[in-house]
């Protein structure tokens, strides 16, 4: 009886040690993600920023700017911290539609379009949600 509960709880102590293995593997992943996440909500926020910015250039045009800085700054964190193929597509669309928003106002567009940014802001999010 008494090797029967020591094989029991040998048996036990393995199948925990396995689950807890992918677990402990699977941490830097789970951390990526909610970095990604994180970062994702704050070029949310930016997004949104952007977009009253915009709405409201004629006041402050500096605020475009700042806007589309943080944008570039939060894209920048999320691509050094993940190797995921989607997310670094959506990263580099963001990118590119901030690019072209930067383009528009410096050819004297007072109110460029920017719903790609906040079309690509949205890929991201998606992507970066667990």
């Amino acid at each position: 009886m008494a090797a029967r509960h020591r094989r029991r709880t040998a048996a036990f102590a393995v199948v925990a040690a396995l689950v807890a293995l992918p677990a402990a593997v699977g941490c830097d992943a789970v951390s990526k993600a909610l970095d990604c996440v994180q970062a994702a909500d704050s070029i949310a926020d930016s997004v949104t920023d952007l977009q009253q910015a915009v709405e409201n250039a004629a006041n402050d045009p500096t605020q475009t700017d700042e806007s589309l800085d943080a944008i570039e700054k939060n894209l920048d964190e999320i691509g050094d911290k993940t190797d995921n193929t989607d997310v670094n597509k959506a990263v580099d669309d963001l990118s590119e539609a901030v690019g072209n928003v930067r383009t528009a106002i410096k050819n004297g567009d007072e109110t460029p379009d920017v719903s790609p940014v906040t079309d690509a802001a949205g890929e991201l999010t998606k992507v970066c949600t667990p």
